[in-house]
């Protein structure tokens, strides 16, 4: 094995997290996943992460034909942009994907430009660059309670709505972990104190529904896991703890979001009161720069209350 890029961060059983390259550092992983020299990629990051998802391979003194899956969490481009073309380097491996994303996978034409509507041209092009398809024939579609075995390790799918429509989670009973896409929300390693990690919830539009939310990190919970894998970012442990701070931040989202239903200017409204939840928890965990707090989430912000809006909108009794 050659020594590993400094974007590859070796876990535990077979486990490696991809640095993509997304944004920042330590914003947006991939996950590689090697047992008896087969290989599965759990989210590819956009198109300019192929180069490292192959590099990590390479390595690992993998060959491209190694790879037997690649597997989106759900179809958001941070996530799945560089599925398309990844799957065209890897000419053994099946895109497992929800069966509500897969359409999207196959013709991202029109994924493209709803990303388009939330984020605009210049950003699309600096960051997404071109999508490009999966055919159809290489399209396995994923069910809730499915099984997949890589060289005998097994790999489990559960459907797990409220982030968007389109999610499934991934088990992996070897390392005791899930791998969590945007349901387990995002913790940041900026925001590591003492007391740990901290995590927070993603309502980024168009498909965020919080009772689904709230049942599907229930679900996640259920299992006892050790371990979550997060695209946002990396491994993180003492599990239940952040899963009740996950779910009373949802509910606080919600509580905020029903009280600015009517307001004027509700968009800035939700901004406003966001950042000051945000700011405040963490301030209880020993994060008191809250400049820091408002340049590392203004994105989060900006999303989490555009898909809050939305929310709104389509469930005037919620």
């Amino acid at each position: 094995m050659t020594p590993l890029p400094d974007f590859v961060e070796p876990l535990h059983a077979g486990l490696y997290a991809i640095d993509t390259g997304f944004h920042r550092p330590q914003f947006d992983a991939a996950y590689l996943i090697v047992h008896e020299g087969r290989a599965a990629f759990i989210d590819t990051g956009t198109n300019h992460a192929v180069p490292r998802l192959l590099q990590a391979l390479a390595s690992l003194n993998l060959a491209p034909d190694a790879v037997d899956y690649v597997i989106p969490t759900h179809v958001h481009l941070d996530h799945a942009g560089g599925a398309g073309l990844l799957m065209q380097q890897l000419p053994s491996a099946r895109l497992v994907v929800h069966p509500r994303g897969a359409r999207h996978m196959v013709d991202p034409s029109q994924l493209y430009q709803g990303a388009l509507a939330v984020y605009g041209q210049a950003e699309m092009d600096r960051s997404y660059g071109t999508l490009v398809g999966v055919p159809a024939e290489r399209v396995l579609h994923s069910s809730d309670g499915m099984t997949l075995q890589l060289a005998g390790r097994t790999l489990e799918f559960i459907d797990t709505p409220g982030h968007a429509r389109h999610h499934h989670c991934i088990w992996d009973a070897m390392s005791q972990g899930w791998f969590t896409g945007d349901t387990f929300g995002l913790s940041y390693r900026e925001f590591d104190t003492l007391e740990g990690a901290w995590i927070m919830p993603t309502s980024t539009p168009v498909q965020f529904e919080p009772e689904a939310l709230r049942e599907s990190v229930q679900r996640l919970l259920a299992r006892q896991p050790r371990w979550m894998y997060l695209t946002h970012y990396g491994r993180v442990g003492d599990v239940p703890r952040l899963g009740q701070l996950l779910l009373d931040q949802v509910e606080a989202m919600v509580i905020l979001a029903r009280a600015l239903r009517d307001v004027p200017e509700r968009h800035q409204r939700l901004k406003h009161g966001l950042l000051a939840l945000y700011q405040d928890r963490l301030a209880g965990h020993g994060i008191n720069d809250a400049a820091l707090v408002a340049e590392l989430l203004a994105m989060d912000v900006e999303l989490n209350a555009q898909g809050l809006g939305i929310w709104l909108d389509r469930n005037p009794d919620a």
